[in-house]
């Protein structure tokens, strides 16, 4: 994965965090109880520091190449997916499975 790559994945997902933000305020907050609107929050709240720091790890990776920014930002991406895509799964669907998954992407 290249600078390239992980731009383009902190752009997707900036936009994902932007667009499930206004869906959840204005049509899931109406349809969800409090537990999963807390979920969703959550989620939010860590998928927008963490595609911060994914933005500026690929900035710093088109200045110097470092074997750290790379596995840095690779990682990062991997624990957003994983936590914060479980924590929406979990609140959308009412599946407990996604609750093993939650943790392994907090780590």
């Amino acid at each position: 994965m290249t600078s390239r790559f992980m731009l383009i994945f902190a752009a997707i997902s900036g936009f994902i965090f932007v667009a499930l933000g206004a869906f959840g305020a204005h049509v899931l907050s109406q349809s969800l109880g409090a537990a999963e609107m807390a979920w969703i929050h959550t989620g939010l709240e860590y998928q927008a520091f963490h595609t911060l720091a994914i933005f500026g790890l690929a900035v710093a990776m088109q200045r110097r190449i470092s074997i750290w920014f790379y596995w840095s930002s690779v990682f990062l991406a991997l624990g957003t997916v994983l936590f914060s895509g479980s924590l929406y799964c979990l609140a959308l669907s009412h599946l407990r499975l996604w609750a093993f998954v939650t943790p392994v992407g907090g780590v």
